[in-house]
């Protein structure tokens, strides 16, 4: 009887399919030789012997687009497609020289060609002009990627391998795309769980759930026992660094799609996981979040063997999540499943950070997750969007949401940090600024940058040293300035990076010759110092009172950070050889607020007062307890609504 039921499906599935792809040729001209449509993911891509015509008449492509409300790929077939020799001579005749085209490649298993250049622009043309006549004259599907103005060898491994594996990408794609296509009946209820990150920072993860779809948003890691790995957790800490997955009873293989916020370990560094142990569906992300993931979750593994503990994967399962992401643009609504439409917008928190919305049903509900989120004020992005189609939940990030969590003024927090970085200097110290490399770091380059070159009563004279994964990061920003506020955008686009200003000295390899010289500013990766280039400088230079460490981020509760924020004299850390050996503490200890990429308490209950439209329930999280319950308590009282602080391991019915 089973079988019966399962090939019943499945006829219905096919019908379903022939029926939308029957109405698609029906509205394709006849001269342009449909050949075939198929899913792509999300997607539907049509293949046509003569493509031509439907660039001559985009009219053609939108009406089809609307009519059956999915996003549209055209496509020429295999056999009419240029050979790729004289494709690759037209696309350089085509495109202005001064575009500074790198890499051309092809691949066969989408019709496209991969165009690799410094000014993408040049290359799409006005208002796409130069990218419509590659695709007219070679019949290749052009697809424009930006390279960085600085070198990143995670970005060329991340564009290497999706190029490399276009034929297992194609056949996955196909299948994900039956899957969110399949026929699905009315749902009559939709139950979130909370997996991670309520009531505390770290492992972020919520499970949504109606009877006929499954998708975690966010599936991280806590910061400081997850670098330590499985054997060194085998105490307490292990059922503190990681989602609670086992818990919710929740099959693997059952998950229809994971959906991240952004890159942050809090947020991604369990998804491996999940790949090593079956996973196989898809990963939603923006660009810049896959290949940020690419290079934090590989440092993460680095870190963990660092500190002595086993990583919980490899990389060969980051490869496998990496081949599985499937990637959209804030404002593009997307199916990730029969009944859920997912629409990303920026979140202001770090390059290519999202708020999520989530459409279930037909109008049936409505999400808001703002993820990680600024709502206020940086160097580097836009604040987080407020404009909704509809809200009925809001999810809502409590990191300082606390009662008294109100940053100072954003200019008087950058002429402190000037102050005390100008003061050690002059005692002739040196000053650590530990750093995520991801977001902060940039922020700081661009203060620096700003002082340093453009007020007399800052140009210290000094090199301000990079380390760590700090180069990388910057390299991925200068790869996507669309995600950059406009002034940057424009500073990137015309060849004056402040990531490459000429105050910045690049540290590869030894560090010996640092520490051997004058007064310096060392910005470092490690933010919580967890980890990474800001530790090692630390034990070096922390005994000597002229020094400084400079705190411009959180610090978890149990993380080295907070530890020496909270003034402890004598700290044992491993030397070369992994041997504890004791640390002095006599260099200075200064915390400057206001730099923070998370919202403080006015921009978050600020940020809900302009939602538009106005949600019905929130939920807190991403906060220490205390900082979840003050702002629940305080948004519904102001905002009129039912507001909660949920726990981990709560289940609720949102609908």
């Amino acid at each position: 009887m089973e079988d019966k039921v399962v090939e019943s499906k499945e006829e219905r599935d096919k019908e379903n399919a022939e029926e939308l792809f029957d109405k698609i040729k029906s509205m394709v001209p006849a001269s342009a030789g449909f050949v075939k449509a198929e899913f792509e993911g999300p997607d539907i891509a049509v293949y046509l012997k003569h493509t031509k015509e439907l660039y001559e008449n985009d009219t053609i492509i939108r009406g089809i687009a609307s009519s059956i409300k999915k996003k549209l790929v055209i496509r020429s077939e295999i056999n009419s497609l240029m050979a790729k020799p004289k494709a690759e001579e037209i696309i350089r005749k085509l495109v202005p020289a001064d575009a500074g085209i790198g890499s051309i490649k092809f691949a066969d298993e989408f019709s496209e060609v991969y165009i690799e250049a410094l000014k993408p622009g040049l290359v799409i043309g006005k208002n796409g002009s130069t990218l419509k006549s590659i695709a007219m004259e070679t019949a290749w599907t052009p697809k424009v990627l930006r390279t960085p103005t600085m070198d990143s060898d995670t970005l060329t491994r991340v564009r290497q391998l999706m190029f490399n594996e276009a034929e297992f990408r194609k056949k996955f794609l196909i299948g994900v795309g039956k899957h969110i296509n399949s026929v699905i009946m009315k749902s009559e209820w939709l139950k979130a769980t909370a997996l991670g990150g309520y009531r505390e920072v770290g492992r972020s993860s919520l499970l949504l759930e109606t009877p006929h779809s499954k998708i975690i948003l966010d599936c991280g890691l806590s910061p400081e026992p997850a670098i330590k790995g499985l054997e060194a957790n085998a105490g307490s800490d292990i059922n503190k660094a990681f989602p609670y997955l086992d818990s919710a009873n929740l099959s693997i293989n059952e998950l229809d799609a994971v959906v991240l916020t952004h890159a942050h370990m809090d947020h991604i560094g369990f998804v491996p996981y999940l790949f090593k142990f079956g996973y196989e569906g898809p990963v939603y992300c923006t660009p810049p979040t896959r290949d940020m993931a690419a290079l934090l979750l590989n440092d993460y593994i680095k870190l963990s063997a660092r500190a002595g503990g086993t990583p919980l994967y490899g990389e060969k399962d980051i490869r496998k999540m990496l081949t599985h992401m499937i990637t959209r643009d804030y404002g593009e609504v997307t199916n990730i499943t029969g009944e859920l439409k997912l629409t990303y917008h920026n979140a202001g928190h770090i390059l290519g950070s999202s708020t999520v919305h989530l459409h279930v049903g037909e109008g049936m509900y409505n999400i808001v997750h703002t993820g990680d989120m600024k709502y206020g004020f940086t160097r580097l992005y836009d604040p987080a969007s407020t404009k909704y189609p509809r809200i009925d939940a809001l999810f809502i990030e409590s990191t300082y949401g606390g009662n008294g969590d109100v940053t100072k003024n954003r200019g008087d927090a950058e002429r402190d940090l000037m102050e005390v970085i100008k003061s050690t200097i002059k005692a002739g110290g040196k000053v650590i600024v530990p750093l995520f490399a991801v977001g902060r770091a940039q922020e700081m380059q661009m203060v620096l940058e700003n002082y340093m070159m453009n007020k007399p009563e800052y140009k210290l004279d000094v090199p301000v040293y990079l380390d760590g994964m700090i180069l990388e990061a910057s390299a991925m920003h200068t790869a996507y300035p669309e995600y950059l506020k406009e002034s940057l955008r424009n500073r990137i686009l015309n060849n004056r990076s402040p990531f490459e200003s000429e105050i910045f000295e690049i540290i590869k390899g030894e560090r010996e010759e640092i520490f051997e010289k004058g007064p310096g500013v060392i910005l470092a990766s490690g933010g919580m110092m967890n980890g990474g280039a800001s530790v090692e400088y630390f034990k070096r230079l922390a005994d000597d009172s002229k020094n400084t460490i400079i705190f411009v981020g959180y610090n978890s509760s149990n993380s080295l950070g907070r530890r020496i924020q909270n003034g402890v004299k004598e700290i044992p850390l491993p030397d070369e050889n992994g041997k504890l050996v004791p640390v002095k503490v006599n260099m200075n200890i200064r915390t400057v607020e206001g730099f923070s990429g998370h919202s403080d308490r006015h921009q978050l209950m600020s940020f809900v007062e302009n939602l538009r439209p106005k949600p019905k329930t929130i939920f807190t999280q991403h906060g220490e307890e205390q900082k979840c319950e003050d702002l629940a308590r305080s948004l519904g009282r102001v905002m009129h609504v039912d507001a909660r602080a949920p726990m981990n391991l709560d289940s609720i019915r949102l609908k």
